[in-house]
């Protein structure tokens, strides 16, 4: 490893204390990597690629040494909760057309039961020819 890698490591860890004290100075104090990496003066990829063991050690520390989540975890978090939500709303919504599908089905067996009972009972004028129902 060369010299500057060090320092960047060096500036990680340093930074990582801050955050996690409170202490922010070149960020915005949230804990997450952005912050991470614009509090160690370095840049995100870099974290994300060359240093990623320390970025590992950051969110352990931050579920072991805070009270409080993640942010990435809790908006995983809220977003798994919109899509059960969704999901338990589509189930419901198929479920109503399926019953509205039967419903619909007996209402127009019921419609033409009746239509076929009522050309039979009505009288034939003379001058009238009836058409025959198609059977498709």
């Amino acid at each position: 490893m060369n010299q500057q890698h060090q320092d960047e490591r060096t500036r990680i860890r340093e930074a990582m204390d801050r955050l996690l004290a409170g202490k922010a100075t070149a960020s915005n104090g949230s804990l997450t990597v952005v912050a991470l990496a614009a509090e160690a003066c370095v840049h995100r990829m870099a974290l994300m690629k060359r240093h990623s063991d320390l970025k590992n050690t950051f969110y352990e520390r931050v579920r072991d040494e805070t009270p409080q989540v993640p942010e990435s975890e809790k908006r995983l978090r809220d977003t798994v909760t919109k899509l059960k939500k969704t999901i338990a709303n589509q189930k419901a919504e198929i479920e109503e057309l399926r019953q509205q599908v039967t419903r619909l089905t007996l209402a127009s067996a019921v419609l033409i039961y009746e239509s076929d009972r009522q050309a039979e009972r009505a009288p034939a004028s003379d001058n009238v020819v009836p058409f025959r129902r198609s059977t498709t």
